[in-house]
């Protein structure tokens, strides 16, 4: 059965779920690079803002938006016939990759700030630019293609179930609570650059 009750009076589809996750997601990548453009400026930074990014891309965009979709989405599209190697999937799990990374160099830069300042630097801009651009694309390519392939390929029914799925994971893998705790920090980033 699908519990229509919570926060909407309807069952919304998984893919609108997944699409409000890109928007907040855009909110802190357009954080990341306003910081990143002070950083390559000299103009004053604050190492707390990239660090809290790094947080969120970690938290937010990968252990929890990433995770529903390999874990959900993904194979349930594959058992719908959405090739995954050399299709749609493969590229979006290959950026996925890619994507963590960038979070990895981001994080190795945010570590050598007070040690190797100028080799900070550089990690902190070529992996904070290289994850801009590559989210910018992905999330474009998902909401754009992958989504709409979703929408055609899989049912109300799937959609709603989908959806309880994706609540199940952030209240039990991720946390109670944390979905918006990350909200409320994306509403801080954009408010600090």
């Amino acid at each position: 059965m699908v519990n229509q009750g919570h926060n909407h009076g309807h069952a919304k589809r998984a893919t609108e779920a997944l699409k409000h996750d890109h928007r907040i997601i855009e909110r802190v990548l357009r954080a990341l690079e306003r910081s990143i453009q002070r950083l390559e400026e000299g103009q004053p930074f604050e190492p707390s803002v990239l660090a809290k990014a790094l947080d969120f891309f970690q938290g937010f965009a990968d252990k929890c938006h990433h995770k529903k979709e390999e874990d959900l989405l993904f194979p349930l599209l594959s058992k719908r016939g959405v090739p995954v190697e050399g299709g749609p999937i493969g590229v979006m799990l290959s950026e996925h990759e890619d994507g963590r990374r960038f979070l990895k160099g981001l994080k190795e830069g945010l570590d050598k700030l007070d040690s190797e300042p100028e080799v900070a630097k550089r990690l902190i801009v070529e992996n904070g630019a290289g994850y801009i651009q590559l989210l910018q694309s992905h999330i474009f390519k998902e909401d754009n293609v992958l989504f709409v392939m979703a929408d055609h390929v899989l049912g109300p029914d799937e959609q709603a179930r989908l959806s309880e799925e994706f609540e199940h994971v952030e209240h039990h893998h991720v946390g109670h609570g944390v979905h918006e705790r990350y909200l409320r920090l994306a509403e801080e980033l954009e408010a600090l650059v």
